[in-house]
């Protein structure tokens, strides 16, 4: 099997590394981000290696919203881009996400790949790697507590440089106590 998008790989292949971001603004934050990792990490195909602390994150884009609860994830899975893009987007959906709503609104669950592996790919459902990561210090943030040495596959600059250098105001992060 070649591994092609949207092809779950047979378990004998290597499997490959993605950060993903998660977010919640709405509900029970905690409880709903929580309840994704699991729900993401529930069988074999995805495998958690490390979760970045929780940070409170003033919204981005638009701004007429609760601040949310963000953090990401180190996977390894066994999963083409694609089809872990599906395996996310069902995760949102059965904690009561929907496709309708102001883009960049409020949202009871949020999860994007931001690297999968060092691809670069651009397809009509899925860009890697993520289009505006550079630009989120609660994207940045999250992925520089699991490896800040990750390194950007275009810019040719490690998490860590592209969060020392940002210059966006108005995205405060809050460290949490908190767990799951």
């Amino acid at each position: 099997m070649s591994g092609s998008v949207g092809i779950l790989r047979y378990p004998s292949e290597t499997t490959s590394t993605a950060y993903i971001s998660v977010g919640s603004n709405l509900g029970d934050r905690l409880r709903n981000c929580c309840d994704g990792v699991s729900a993401l990490c529930a069988d074999d195909a995805v495998r958690l290696v490390a979760r970045s602390p929780f940070y409170e994150t003033e919204p981005v884009d638009y701004l007429d919203q609760g601040w949310f609860l963000n953090a990401a994830l180190k996977v390894q899975t066994t999963l083409a881009p694609e089809a872990l893009l599906d395996r996310l987007q069902a995760v949102q959906h059965a904690r009561g996400r929907t496709a309708a709503g102001v883009r960049f609104g409020p949202r009871t669950l949020d999860l994007d790949i931001i690297f999968y592996d060092h691809l670069v790919l651009q397809t009509p459902r899925l860009i890697l790697p993520h289009p505006r990561m550079h630009k989120r210090r609660f994207v940045l943030q999250p992925i520089c507590d699991i490896d800040g040495s990750v390194m950007h596959p275009t810019l040719g600059r490690t998490v860590a440089s592209i969060l020392n250098q940002l210059v966006e105001e108005g995205q405060t992060l809050r460290p949490c106590s908190f767990d799951c």
